[in-house]
């Protein structure tokens, strides 16, 4: 008999925000294609969503079509939509790391993380870490991620993240923009079965620069950069102005674009596919999804919340997961 391959894991996130609810949606649409597990309390889960408390992950397969397969942590409290509790935080940590655990073991092909809310981490459990990428480095014992955001539209990759834009021509390094680089090919290859990926490189200044003429870091360096590591073999143009590089004649000549800052990639992105974008997390030894949205506290509970991007992460790392 042939095994099922091993499920999609789901962390729960924060209870009190919208990611049960848009994860038990997800379920709804996908549980004919897709096995996952969920791990969190089942009674954080809409009372409407049959679900099955399972001890290992290899059974999801078996229960995915008619239940939500749920490996169970008992929170000890049920959860008040818009407001996190403090006790909620502590297990809220532990079923990332639950998560991490299994696929780094086999046992879940990849990761797919519901929206936590730092603060309430902070408060609950004294979080250390800016956020979850941070943590699930820090649990996968690697220095140097790389966030992409991803749809059937567009794959961008900010090459500097959330730090205010008059400190980006300081942080934007050549290691730093060459460790991007790399990580995002090795990432497409890997974990998205592209065997020569094609990338982008936006310029930081408008015009690219324009000579010189409104800014000298592309003159300066990174055109150099992109020569170099054109002749170490990577299929990169650029660095281009990122102005013309996201109509849909642009967007076929490559892959993944990387940008300098974080709204330089995440406006096109959204502005393409808003409900479908999905947070990848590149540089980790297993895969890692996200829905593009926070918590949504001030809709929690209402069943308005759109699944969209719960559904296309979870798809995604499945698909992720078959190309590795």
């Amino acid at each position: 008999m042939t095994q099922s391959p091993p499920p999609v894991a789901i962390s729960c996130g924060e209870p009190a925000g919208i990611g049960p609810e848009v994860a038990a949606r997800a379920w709804a649409a996908l549980k004919d294609d897709v096995a996952m597990v969920w791990l969190g309390d089942p009674r954080h889960l809409p009372g409407d969503v049959p679900h099955v408390t399972i001890d290992d992950p290899s059974e999801a397969a078996a229960h995915c079509a008619t239940a939500l397969p749920v490996l169970a942590q008992d929170f000890g409290s049920p959860a008040t939509p818009g407001t996190p509790q403090a006790g909620h935080a502590r297990h809220v940590i532990d079923m990332i790391a639950r998560g991490v655990a299994l696929v780094r073991a086999g046992q879940a092909s990849a990761l797919c993380t519901a929206p936590i809310h730092k603060k309430a981490l902070k408060d609950g459990a004294d979080f250390a870490y800016p956020g979850h990428t941070e943590y699930l480095a820090a649990l996968a014992g690697v220095d140097d991620v790389v966030m992409m955001l991803a749809s059937d539209a567009l794959r961008v990759v900010p090459a500097t993240i959330h730090i205010a834009l008059e400190e980006v021509p300081e942080q934007l390094t050549p290691a730093r923009l060459r460790r991007t680089i790399e990580i995002t090919a090795a990432g497409l290859r890997d974990q998205f079965g592209i065997a020569a990926p094609r990338l982008a490189i936006a310029g930081l200044n408008p015009h690219a620069g324009e000579g010189g003429a409104m800014g000298r870091q592309e003159v300066d360096w990174i055109n150099g950069l992109v020569s170099d590591m054109q002749a170490e073999g990577h299929a990169l143009t650029g660095p281009l102005p990122a102005d013309t590089m996201f109509h849909a004649a642009a967007r076929a000549r490559y892959d993944a674009a990387v940008c300098m800052y974080h709204d330089q990639a995440l406006i096109p992105i959204k502005t393409l596919d808003f409900d479908r974008g999905v947070n990848v997390t590149l540089g980790l030894p297993f895969i890692r999804t996200s829905p593009d949205h926070g918590t949504a506290f001030d809709i929690a509970g209402t069943g308005i919340a759109s699944p969209a991007s719960m559904i296309e992460a979870i798809r995604m790392a499945h698909r992720m997961a078959g190309a590795r």
